[in-house]
């Protein structure tokens, strides 16, 4: 039975979802990063050189060649301005984490949450279970856009995650936040591996 893949591109209301091309690289460490400020609270350095951007672009080619999607860049559906990022991380075929980073002047205008309900409505249609996303115990606007879209907390996990953009970065707490979907019914009754 062939696996079910995510679209390359995905559209919502106000953007335009699309996995990530070598020609994205500079637009990628100028809009957002290699900014100190807006990588703050991710678990991956901030781009020194457009090379460290190019090997995140390598990384996501090989997440969606081994999974049913990866890495998708943010678009505004009106000009075509890059906004950030989100997508999937598969764990299984039944669960997954999300999460999103946007440029400092996408902050504030519902973005992060219209993705984060893109990247559900993907995982759902892909036969998702649990889709989970962690942030930074202090990182507030994130935790509330996990709410808005759905998510519940789940707990703490204690020592748990590097956010290595961090001053003296040590394992950090993170909230861990969780929601589960129900199978669609065109998948219900398929053996899931």
């Amino acid at each position: 039975m062939p696996v079910a893949r995510a679209p390359e591109t995905i559209a919502t209301a106000r953007l335009l979802l699309r996995r990530p091309r070598p020609s994205d690289a500079d637009a990628i460490f100028d809009r957002y990063a290699s900014n100190p400020e807006v990588t703050r609270y991710v678990g991956w350095p901030t781009h020194r050189r457009v090379e460290d951007t190019r090997a995140f672009i390598a990384f996501s080619d090989a997440d969606w060649a081994r999974s049913p999607a990866g890495a998708y860049l943010i678009f505004s559906s009106e000009s075509a301005t890059l906004l950030g990022s989100t997508g999937l991380v598969f764990e299984t075929s039944f669960r997954a984490a999300t999460g999103y980073v946007l440029a400092k002047d996408a902050w504030g205008r519902g973005y992060a949450t219209e993705a984060l309900a893109a990247m559900v409505d993907a995982a759902r249609a892909l036969g998702v279970r649990r889709l989970y996303a962690l942030c930074h115990h202090e990182h507030r606007a994130s935790a509330r856009v996990l709410e808005k879209g759905g998510f519940f907390l789940e707990g703490i996990l204690r020592r748990h995650s590097e956010f290595p953009n961090l001053l003296g970065a040590e394992l950090c707490d993170v909230r861990c936040y969780a929601t589960i979907l129900e199978i669609p019914s065109s998948t219900r009754g398929e053996k899931r591996s």
